[in-house]
């Protein structure tokens, strides 16, 4: 009888359950995303219908990321956490901004928007410099954001031509389909099939 009461007072400790490498989601989705938007800026698609690019956005461009954000917290990698969350947030933004835009009957002042993503490229540069810990890879993707947020801006405020910002963004896209393979099928194979680049700094 004192051996079974021992044993009742044994607590077994539960190991943490593993969780999958959230970053190919995160990245197929801005991939997509961005090329929706390239897609227009480019004239590959028809600015009469902008309202067809929010389901890509919100569902591809945010949500995918911001799944993918909370799942590196769990995973405590405060770079995918922080990088893949804030730019969900940026996604929801770019989302209602396009809604509002297209469906709104008042008269927007789209100058709010350029003043947000300037105040959100403060986080991207520091991302950016983030980003040189990690890989080659991941520096582009960050890199050519800064950069379709700056044309974005400057298309906005001062009237500059849309193609910048249509081609810095199918540079995002481009290499996040390139990232997202490479974070898939590195880790299918337990070793390195798609390089992705060494961190560029080892502070």
């Amino acid at each position: 009888m004192e051996q079974d009461s021992q044993s009742k007072n044994i607590s077994v400790k539960e190991l943490p359950q593993p969780v999958a490498e959230p970053a190919c989601l995160g990245l197929i989705g801005l991939a997509v995303a961005a090329l929706v938007l390239a897609s227009t800026d480019l004239g590959w698609a028809s600015l009469d219908h902008q309202s067809l690019m929010i389901p890509w956005t919100l569902f591809l461009g945010a949500t995918a990321q911001l799944i993918a954000g909370i799942m590196d917290f769990k995973r405590n990698n405060i770079f995918g956490a922080t990088a893949f969350t804030t730019y969900a947030m940026l996604w929801y933004a770019v989302s209602l901004t396009l809604l509002f835009s297209v469906f709104s009957w008042v008269e927007v002042d789209i100058y709010h928007y350029a003043y947000g993503l300037t105040g959100f490229l403060f986080f991207s540069i520091i991302m950016t410099v983030a980003s040189l810990m990690t890989n080659k890879t991941l520096f582009v993707i960050i890199l050519a954001i800064d950069i379709a947020i700056i044309t974005l801006v400057a298309h906005i405020m001062a009237g500059t031509s849309a193609i910048p910002v249509g081609i810095s963004l199918l540079a995002v896209s481009f290499f996040s389909f390139y990232g997202a393979a490479g974070v898939l099928l590195n880790n299918m194979a337990d070793r390195e099939i798609i390089p992705m680049g060494s961190p560029m700094w080892k502070p």
